[in-house]
């Protein structure tokens, strides 16, 4: 069985259920869609790249459609979100995936890029949460599911910045999840590693030149940090994004899940 099908038919309960993902062209947010479509959801890709949207809905089939978003900003969230609920006729997941990096001495950065990465990291998941949070308390149902970071559970050197963007994501995915549980909505994070994605294939050519070693040396580091022994999947955390957005999750909620191979496990 090959990791893009492992999710397969695991969670019958998902089944005609509606997600929302944002991020989800390419890289994890991908993952993600086509293993809920797996499971019978119908999926909007929602993503600031909508050719690449578009692609991948046609690619993972199930119903699934596209729509453009910049997560940046309140009127475009709604305006996605909004024509998502006439699509599907409703949503009951969230998926909040959409993030940027880049990579920098803590000394030289920028403002550009502090701004960069909390504008779409920090500020997307704020407006995501809760223009589909107050759906799904209207509804009340709903399950999100945000997107963190190995970052957001230790401080990474030269993604200082990066860092500080993913730890406020799960200090927000905690007391969200506080408030909404009283209304049946549970509210989850996901912490990847060091997932072969091609935001990776751009940090391993930063983090090279920013260290003096090779893109192979970057690698070999990040494998060697790893007691299972190797790179990340995308598909490794899809699986668990679509556990958390079941039934076999029901007691679960302000959770920074780790799906990090052992490199990190409190």
């Amino acid at each position: 069985m090959t990791a893009i099908a492992s999710s397969a038919a695991l969670h019958p309960d998902l089944a005609g259920r509606r997600a929302f993902v944002t991020g989800g062209a390419v890289g994890i947010g991908k993952a993600i869609s086509a293993a809920l479509a797996r499971q019978g959801v119908r999926v909007v890709i929602a993503d600031i790249d909508e050719d690449a949207a578009a692609r991948t809905a046609a690619e993972i089939g199930g119903g699934a459609v596209a729509v453009k978003v910049d997560v940046r900003k309140r009127a475009s969230v709604e305006a996605a979100f909004g024509e998502a609920l006439k699509l599907m006729g409703g949503c009951e997941i969230l998926i909040a995936n959409a993030g940027v990096s880049t990579m920098q001495h803590a000394l030289e950065l920028t403002d550009e890029e502090w701004d960069f990465n909390f504008d779409v990291n920090t500020r997307g998941i704020f407006l995501a949460n809760q223009i589909a949070g107050r759906h799904f308390v209207a509804e009340g149902k709903g399950v999100i599911v945000n997107t963190a970071s190995l970052a957001a559970k230790i401080g990474a050197p030269l993604l200082a910045h990066y860092s500080a963007s993913k730890f406020a994501v799960l200090g927000w995915t905690q007391a969200f999840a506080r408030e909404l549980a009283s209304k049946g909505i549970r509210v989850n994070a996901v912490c990847p590693g060091f997932v072969k994605t091609g935001m990776q294939s751009r940090e391993v050519e930063w983090e090279a030149t920013l260290r003096g070693v090779t893109p192979e040396r970057v690698i070999s580091d990040y494998i060697a940090q790893t007691p299972l022994g190797r790179l990340e999947t995308p598909e490794d955390v899809a699986d668990v994004v679509v556990f958390l957005c079941s039934d076999a999750a029901r007691f679960m909620t302000g959770q920074g899940v780790n799906v990090t191979g052992g490199v990190y496990t409190t």
